[in-house]
């Protein structure tokens, strides 16, 4: 076996879909949002660590489709993943995602956002 096949059969990777996500601010919250149509809600894994956000989980076709039956292909069906390095730092633990109609959505508030320091003057 040359080097190039065991590079190969070592490191390669299985294809995975990349989720397109919009990224905005909704007054203190950061907001992500993704078209997920055809994944159950328990095929989805959300996760935050530190400034990282990462969506997975996987999109099953519910029959099998040989090449030559294909005339396009342009929806992903398998695993997919997505991580975004979030603009803000964010109160993880207060997280919250919602499903609807195909969309993801994840609530993230940001830390110390619009935070006011009050100054004591003393004579």
């Amino acid at each position: 076996m040359s080097s190039t096949d065991l590079d190969n059969q070592w490191f390669h990777e299985p294809e995975e879909g990349q989720l397109s996500v919009d990224v905005f601010r909704d007054d203190n919250e950061l907001v992500v949002r993704s078209p997920v149509a055809g994944v159950k809600v328990d095929d989805i894994d959300i996760s935050v660590h530190g400034d990282l956000l990462t969506i997975r989980g996987k999109r099953e076709s519910k029959k099998d489709i040989t090449e030559d039956d294909w005339y396009y292909r342009e929806c992903y069906w398998g695993s997919f993943s997505r991580s975004i390095v979030l603009p803000h730092q964010v109160e993880s633990d207060n997280a919250k995602a919602s499903f609807k109609n195909g969309v993801l959505e994840v609530r993230i508030p940001i830390k110390n956002q619009g935070k006011k320091v009050k100054v004591e003057w003393k004579k």
